[in-house]
């Protein structure tokens, strides 16, 4: 005679009361439909004058004179809208613009400003991160406090020293002082990043016969692309919008898109379609890389900032 053994039923702990009322608080407040209009707003409000420069790019100039920018929405319902693509074309191939040249620039030194520091960082945090050696809870604050150190202060005696060394009116000027900027928050970035990887998983890749080398690139790369994306994003947005670095180490053959719509603001400020077109191309790409990579953002900024 057989006999079935009733099913056991795992026991589930509920989580204390505590923990419970803060999480019931917290998603209260997050999806709160006051929070939410008060966020749709503030969006709207720092959306509108985006919205303005770029119909503004597209209207003449004598429209762009005459009437403001909302107008242009009675005019269309009304079929008098007038839009163009002349103010683009002015901006970019014009003979006393010509930003194209300028736009070219950006992209030469935003890139390798962004994948040098990247490199070096990860190099730098693998080795706070996971490589036990003397002095490294000193030296890993010392590079985290530089982050305080003003730029401005910086900028003499790193341009005396290109100048020293025959590198001054080149990209490289560029690319080095952007590089050193960046390197302290990258390092502190990617480190905290690193520290949040599970020790089991560097252990097991050693008890396998992994050395520093195979677990940097087996191991921990495939686990930092949040944090890599995160400082990319925020290093290329940094380093295409930058005028002061740009303008104080580089020369008229490397000048960036930021200095000639600056001299165009300076000598041209009655043009407004044509500063309006070159402002809405100077700030298209880095909505782009933005847009296309928030996701990562704030997972890599958050990157640990919660231990458990």
């Amino acid at each position: 005679m057989s006999t079935t053994q009733p099913a056991v039923t795992p026991k589930v702990t509920p989580p204390p009361s505590g923990v419970s009322e803060r999480a019931r608080k917290a998603k209260k407040s997050l999806t709160s439909p006051w929070a939410s209009a008060i966020a749709l707003i503030i969006a709207i409000i720092w959306t509108v004058p985006t919205l303005g420069l770029l119909v503004t790019s597209f209207r003449p100039e004598l429209d762009i004179r005459t009437s403001g920018w909302w107008t242009v929405f009675g005019d269309a319902l009304s079929g008098e809208g007038v839009f163009s693509m002349r103010n683009y074309e002015t901006a970019l191939f014009g003979s006393s613009t010509n930003l194209i040249e300028f736009f070219v620039n950006s992209f030469v030194i935003t890139l390798p400003a962004v994948f040098i520091p990247i490199t070096i960082a990860l190099l730098a945090a693998y080795a706070f991160a996971w490589i036990d050696f003397k002095g490294r809870d000193v030296l890993f604050v010392a590079v985290f406090a530089l982050q305080i150190v003003p730029i401005q202060i910086t900028l003499i005696p790193l341009l005396s020293a290109y100048v020293r060394g025959g590198i001054n009116g080149t990209f490289w000027p560029i690319w080095l002082s952007h590089s050193m900027f960046a390197l302290p928050l990258a390092i502190f970035l990617l480190h905290n990043f690193m520290r949040d990887v599970p020790a089991s998983l560097v252990e097991a890749a050693r008890v396998d016969g992994a050395g520093h080398v195979q677990i940097f690139f087996k191991v921990m790369l495939p686990l930092l692309t949040p944090a890599i994306a995160a400082f990319g994003i925020f290093q290329f947005l940094w380093v295409w919008n930058d005028l002061l670095v740009a303008l104080v180490m580089g020369g008229p053959d490397t000048f960036p898109l930021t200095v000639r719509i600056a001299e165009m603001a300076g000598s041209r400020g009655g043009d407004w379609h044509v500063l309006s077109a070159g402002a809405f191309i100077a700030i298209v790409v880095p909505l782009i890389v933005f847009l296309s990579l928030q996701r990562y953002f704030v997972r890599g900024m958050l990157a640990g900032s919660v231990k458990g």
